[in-house]
């Protein structure tokens, strides 16, 4: 087993080396870049836009949008003065060659320096720590729910397969399935947050303002307070698959054999179930758990938080891929692919753990 999770471990290196040199090249050649959305903030904004990137020093001159002089390689930059486009070009780096960018990023992610923000103006790391909270406590929540509820319900469906009970519960969760997420949020907060029915929920946050005066129960009540709505909005749709993956993977080891065998022998179908077939069941439902947390975490959320104002990882990349503001583009996608890497990793580890009779080694 060791041998094996060695070689696990290193070929995330070249997984992730793969991925992030993709989209590097991906995201280079289209169009719009950090410059060019530099260029449009100066021409569109105030003159203390134009002082953060020309460090208030220069002159900038207006050109004639159509003479030569304010020609450059970007649109947007035909109104100002080339030497400032230049300056924005040094300051993001641009003026560098695309490879030599490329091995810098390469050198940095390595030793996990992702820099600063280019519009933001605070380091990225900092940046993604303030939003873990929200992100976590959307995928942690939701994914706790979903299996509390999904694995009793396919095991009772599994029992009772072919029942009235099996036939309603499943209409119920593929009707579930098939509702989409940000609509069902929408339809929460028309109902319960925005006032024109009730009123019982918050629109936006995670906290209320007073959270601080609040004690500590009161702040527990107002945290979950606030994550009820996007969490129901979130698993209203996550139950399908995994009941039926449980239900499915019951009936399997059910109609097996053992079990054939252990009602032979006299055993009541409660010892059957939970001592026999259970564990055999379980199997890859349990070990799916990490995939599935991560999944959710990183892709399940952006629309909700967007609809509940949660500033969240999901929002954070978002605006940032419209930004193009590269270092949390980049960043972000460099952390979900290697946290889902190593997700990977750990559901082996839980098959292990689950059934001992698992040995990756002699495969």
């Amino acid at each position: 087993m060791t041998a094996y999770m060695i070689r696990r471990l290193l070929l995330v290196i070249p997984t992730l080396w793969a991925i992030i040199t993709i989209n590097f090249f991906v995201i280079q050649i289209a169009p719009g870049g950090p410059v060019e959305q530099a260029v449009a903030q100066l021409e569109g904004h105030s003159s203390g836009i134009m002082e953060r990137f020309t460090g208030g020093g220069q002159e900038v001159q207006q050109t004639d949008s159509g003479s030569a002089n304010g020609s450059s390689g970007y649109r947007g930059s035909r109104g100002l003065d080339p030497e400032v486009v230049e300056e924005i070009r040094k300051q993001f780096g641009f003026d560098k060659p695309m490879w030599e960018r490329y091995v810098d990023m390469l050198k940095n992610y390595a030793t996990f320096n992702f820099g600063e923000s280019l519009f933001r103006g605070g380091n990225v790391i900092d940046l993604i720590i303030d939003r873990l909270p929200v992100s976590i406590s959307l995928g942690l929540w939701s994914t706790l729910i979903i299996y509390f509820i999904s694995i009793p319900l396919g095991i009772a469906k599994a029992v009772q397969h072919g029942s009235r009970f099996d036939i309603w519960s499943s209409a119920l969760v593929i009707t579930g399935y098939a509702i989409p997420g940000f609509l069902f949020a929408i339809v929460l907060i028309i109902f319960f947050a925005s006032g024109n029915y009730f009123s019982w929920f918050p629109l936006r946050g995670l906290f209320s303002a007073d959270f601080d005066q609040m004690t500590w129960y009161q702040q527990i009540g107002d945290y979950f307070w606030h994550l009820t709505l996007p969490i129901i909005a979130m698993v209203i749709g996550g139950f399908a698959t995994l009941t039926m993956l449980t239900k499915n993977s019951f009936l399997d080891e059910i109609n097996k054999q053992y079990v054939v065998t252990a009602r032979a022998k006299g055993l009541d179908d409660r010892s059957i179930l939970y001592k026999h077939v259970f564990r055999n069941a379980m199997l890859i439902i349990i070990a799916g758990f990490p995939s599935a947390f991560i999944s959710i975490f990183f892709t399940g959320s952006m629309l909700i938080e967007v609809m509940f104002s949660l500033e969240g990882i999901g929002l954070l990349g978002f605006e940032s891929t419209i930004q193009r503001d590269y270092p949390i583009v980049f960043s972000t996608l460099y952390i979900m692919t290697l946290l889902g890497l190593m997700m990977n990793i750990i559901s082996d580890l839980t098959y292990t753990l689950v059934d001992p009779r698992i040995d990756f080694e002699a495969r």
